[in-house]
């Protein structure tokens, strides 16, 4: 059965995308820590663990969030882009890119975001605007 993930890469769930080339693909995270939070995943595999994946899907799952990355810190306002992997909610290895101020702006704990749609639109299409200049 299809992860959530898997459907949302698929477009068989609406998403935020924020970047996507044919192997991996980068969304908003519609529960977000800061605005600019976005959820980078491989698109064709499966795995729920991130060291399940083989050394190409594994070291192309992080070139691909190293991109979009340096796209979210020329996009957001932010200190430095944290990274996490959790992989806790969802059974599909996932890589948390969160734009930071501090430390705590990290806090899987804290309360979230609540976005307006048109707002999450205007951060994912300003992302994916600078990403496709890099």
């Amino acid at each position: 059965m299809a992860t959530i993930f898997t459907k949302i890469a698929k477009g068989e769930i609406p998403s935020y995308k924020v970047a996507e080339n044919d192997d991996y693909y980068a969304f908003l995270d519609i529960n977000p820590m800061t605005e600019g939070h976005t959820l980078v995943i491989p698109k064709n595999v499966e795995k729920d663990y991130i060291f399940d994946l083989s050394s190409d899907e594994y070291r192309g799952l992080w070139d691909f969030a190293a991109k979009v990355a340096k796209a979210i810190k020329k996009a957001i306002p932010c200190a430095r882009v944290g990274v996490a992997v959790l992989g806790m909610e969802v059974p599909h290895t996932h890589i948390h890119l969160v734009p930071l101020q501090s430390e705590k702006d990290m806090d899987f704990r804290k309360e979230k975001l609540k976005l307006s749609q048109e707002r999450f639109e205007e951060i994912a299409g300003s992302i994916n605007k600078v990403y496709e200049t890099l």
